[in-house]
């Protein structure tokens, strides 16, 4: 046979040469010189995205360009093995990977002018152009994909001879067996169905193993002519089941079936049972509403250089790459957030974009554990009017679209880490009063100038119940603009919005502000008024990631959906973890923790106390007209931002100048949005307390508990204006304390309360005096002088009523009597027309 099959090559070959005008010595050795060594490489399997449930993997997704399950020897029935031998190579276990008789066939066909070379190919020359076929789909450019493919499925006899040379090659390498069970896996069923365990599933509901007689016919007709045979278009069933019968008929020859076999499998009807392998980040939605962090893991990959050197390359790889990936979500932890963001936020809402976002982080790893949204997650533009979207509201636009929204109050938390990193305390008291702020009283290292701006602006506080000065902590509590724009103006602008930066805070999406060049792309918008009320827009993942830090000693965690990848051998896959530095120290973090714990004890946060008793921290923040509502804490363990509010504009008024995005609070069929994020964040951290516990978070250092004291300024005898100002540099706020009797000139500064010299709270009130000009010092040396002597001194300093009284009731003679006593006494100061009284020893 190997003589035979050499003699049919060379004649198969000599048209070649001729037609090439090949200078060669024997036709034999064109084919000589052509490859022999077929190495099949990996198949194109599907990558599967998996949640832990407890010690078992829960399947969240998959995603492939080919739906193939590869199976083993054993797997396959062997009706399908003798159905592809009687179709497709009844000669398959004798001939050496080229059958001779079907060479020859195909010899005579080219020698008659015949196209095409139907007939000449054994299973493993299939199998070889089948390797061929996935090598050229594995190419991720398209143009060289195609060409590949081509060069793969050209019917011309140079590509046959290549197929036998690479077929031999193959049968020495190879047992039957293998090749066999290497073209049953490889082969296409129709569509995107590779692989004899696929079809059996997609077709028929089963498995290879559990193939029937006719159904392992009919699926091996399949492969003859996909298009033509494939079970899942209704018109091809009469044209399968004549293939199918033939099939059986060669059977039947072969002897591998019996005539009744034969008869029952013949008479039995082609019903295939369509199974299709739901594919992409719709079916994670069914899996604890995880459509979009599946979406948020789908989109880490793509933007991970392990993967391929751009987002196609990256996507393509996965769907090919037959990866296991384990993500680090916590079903336990999704189900509440899940259950309880669309118990509290609906889908749609009339007249508002409504939306709803919550998002948990474990602290100190970054590790994403929950991920949800009020709207499910589709892709089809169907779904989007029933409440579905694509969009991901709890990440950045290159994760999942969205543009992110404003963190108002939460902002402040940021504010005072820089407060606590500058060496102030959470007891100092500031200004806590709504006010007219002038812009160059914000000094800013990073603008021209060196100070902000030129103008000024209203900084108000919503809670009008709260005003004038108040500690730190107070303000915090309360969410004090006004106090927290007094804190700023003891601080550098450009140092708090790096102290943002550090925290891993940036904007969902890129934006240029041209009245700003040092402002571009994520950069936070450098703003006096954001320090109290952020109006750059984040992602609910930024906040968490930012108060996993206050509450992790100061280390920011990038956050990371994926805990480990393997291959399909089981082999670890490098890919992009978190990573973690220092944003803030420990002591830093522990004096914004303390803080927060206050606004959760004795503020607007009552709401995040933990049902445990697990410590937590918490800051509440709503952006004007109750567009943007926030909750953003944490414990020791993990940190969650939940957002309730308005996605966009109001759909009514798009493209309409001065539209506004539409005021929540009007809105209350839930008991209105803006208390929605206060239901949801609770719900979550019970579960989170409940798994996972948590420490305290540490100590701050002393200086940002213990209050600044400062030595109170001595301002006698300034101006009002120039006492405030030196009062106001010395870190004390101030007061009119009115007018007083006094010895310094009428208007000055009289004396203050607290006087001069003593230590005072940085930033308590100290009340000025200003003097009435009325009043002078009791002359010293009165006494031993004579009463006239002594009245005379009076009448000098200014004094117009002086008694003398004798202490024997006698007559006093002021030439000679002297002066014992002077009340008041000598150095006090006295009002002017008060009466000064000689004490007189009479003779």
């Amino acid at each position: 046979m190997s003589a035979i099959a050499g003699i049919l090559v060379t004649a198969a070959v000599t048209p070649v040469v001729a037609l090439s005008g090949a200078a060669a010595t024997s036709a034999v050795s064109i084919f000589e010189n052509l490859p022999s060594n077929l190495k099949p490489g990996q198949l194109a399997l599907p990558s599967t995205i998996w949640a832990k449930n407890g010690e078992e993997n829960v399947k969240i997704a998959e995603f492939y360009d080919q739906d193939r399950i590869p199976v083993g020897w054993d797997d396959i029935s062997p009706y399908v093995k003798d159905a592809l031998v009687a179709i497709e190579d009844p000669r398959f276990y004798t001939h050496g990977g080229v059958d001779a008789l079907a060479a020859s066939r195909a010899v005579l066909q080219n020698a008659a002018g015949s196209s095409g070379t139907s007939g000449a190919s054994t299973i493993t020359m299939q199998y070889v152009r089948n390797v061929l076929v996935q090598e050229s789909t594995a190419i991720p450019d398209p143009e060289e994909r195609q060409k590949a493919y081509d060069d793969a499925m050209e019917q011309k006899m140079d590509r046959k001879l290549k197929e036998m040379k690479l077929a031999i090659g193959v049968e020495k390498k190879f047992t039957k067996d293998e090749i066999m069970t290497g073209y049953l896996n490889i082969a296409l069923f129709g569509r995107t169905v590779y692989g004899i365990e696929s079809a059996a599933h997609y077709y028929f509901g089963t498995t290879a193993k559990e193939l029937t007689l006719p159904q392992a016919a009919s699926l091996i007709a399949i492969v003859n002519r996909p298009v033509t045979y494939q079970l899942d278009i209704p018109e091809n069933i009469p044209a399968n089941e004549e293939r199918r019968n033939l099939i059986l008929d060669k059977m039947l020859q072969r002897g591998k079936i019996t005539e009744a076999q034969h008869k029952e499998a013949v008479e039995t009807p082609v019903e295939p049972n369509i199974n299709r392998r739901i594919q992409g980040c719709a079916v994670a939605e069914e899996t604890y509403g995880l459509g979009h962090f599946c979406d948020y893991v789908q989109n880490q990959i793509k933007q991970d250089p392990e993967f391929g050197s751009d987002a196609e390359t990256r996507d393509f790889n996965m769907r090919r790459g037959g990866y296991d990936i384990y993500t680090t979500v916590d079903l336990d932890m999704q189900r509440a957030a899940v259950d309880s963001m669309r118990a509290n936020v609906p889908q749609l809402m009339e007249g508002i974009d409504v939306g709803g976002a919550t998002v948990s982080q474990e602290v100190g790893t970054g590790r994403v554990l929950a991920m949800a949204q009020n709207r499910p997650y589709s892709n089809e533009e169907a779904l989007m009017a029933e409440g579905y979207t694509s969009i991901n509201y709890s990440t950045d636009k290159k994760d999942g679209g969205s543009n992110g929204f404003q963190v108002g109050s939460t902002f402040k938390a940021v504010t005072l880490a820089e407060w606590i990193r500058t060496g102030h305390s959470v007891r100092d008291v500031v200004n806590a009063s709504g006010r007219t702020v002038q812009e160059s009283s914000f000094r800013a290292h990073c603008i021209d100038g060196g100070v902000y701006g030129g103008g000024s602006w209203e900084a108000n506080n919503d809670n009008l119940g709260v005003r004038g000065n108040q500690s730190v902590l107070t303000v915090m509590a309360q969410s004090l603009n006004g106090g927290v724009v007094s804190m700023q103006q003891q601080m550098d602008l450009c140092d708090t919005f790096d102290m943002a930066k550090k925290l891993g805070m940036h904007r969902a999406s890129p934006a240029a502000h041209p009245d700003f060049p040092n402002y571009e792309g994520y950069d936070l918008t450098v703003n006096p008024s954001n320090v109290y009320g952020g109006t750059d827009e984040m992602s609910p993942l930024t906040m968490a990631t930012a108060f996993g830090a206050f509450a992790g000693k100061g280390t920011v965690c990038t956050p990371v959906a994926i805990d480990s990848i393997t291959g399909p051998n089981g082999e670890a896959v490098p890919f992009k973890k978190s990573t973690c530095s220092e944003a803030i120290s420990p002591e830093v973090a522990a004096g914004v923790a303390y803080a927060l714990q206050y606004t959760i004890s004795n503020g607007i946060a009552r709401h995040a106390a933990s049902a445990f008793g697990t410590p937590h921290l918490a800051k509440t923040g709503t952006t004007d007209n109750y567009i943007d509502n926030w909750t953003v804490g944490a414990s020791s363990r993990v940190s969650t931002a939940t957002w309730v509010g308005n996605v966009g504009p109001n759909p009514q008024c798009l493209g309409q100048i001065g539209c506004e995005r539409v005021d929540t609070r009007n809105f209350g069929g839930y008991q209105g949005l803006t208390a929605a994020d206060s239901r949801i964040w609770p719900d979550v951290m019970y579960v989170a307390d409940e798994k996972y516990g948590g420490e305290g978070f540490g100590d701050p250092s002393a200086s940002a508990l213990q209050q600044t004291m400062v030595t109170v300024p001595d301002v006698r005898g300034k101006s009002f204006e120039e006492a405030a100002r030196i009062i106001e540099n010395a870190k004390f706020a101030y007061r009119d304390g009115g007018e007083v009797d006094s010895t310094e000139p009428r208007g000055q500064i009289a004396r203050t309360d607290p006087g001069a010299g003593a230590a005072s709270g940085l930033g308590t009130e100290i009340t000025l005096y200003r003097s009435l000009g009325n009043a002078a010092k009791i002359p010293d040396g009165l006494d031993g002088r004579t009463v006239r002597d002594a009245e005379n001194a009076l009448r000098s300093a200014g004094f117009s009523s002086v008694s003398a009284t004798c202490a024997a009731d006698g007559k006093v003679d002021a030439g000679k009597d002297k002066v014992e006593s002077v009340s008041p006494a000598s150095g006090e100061e006295v009002r002017l027309n008060d009466t000064v009284t000689l004490s007189v020893k009479c003779k």
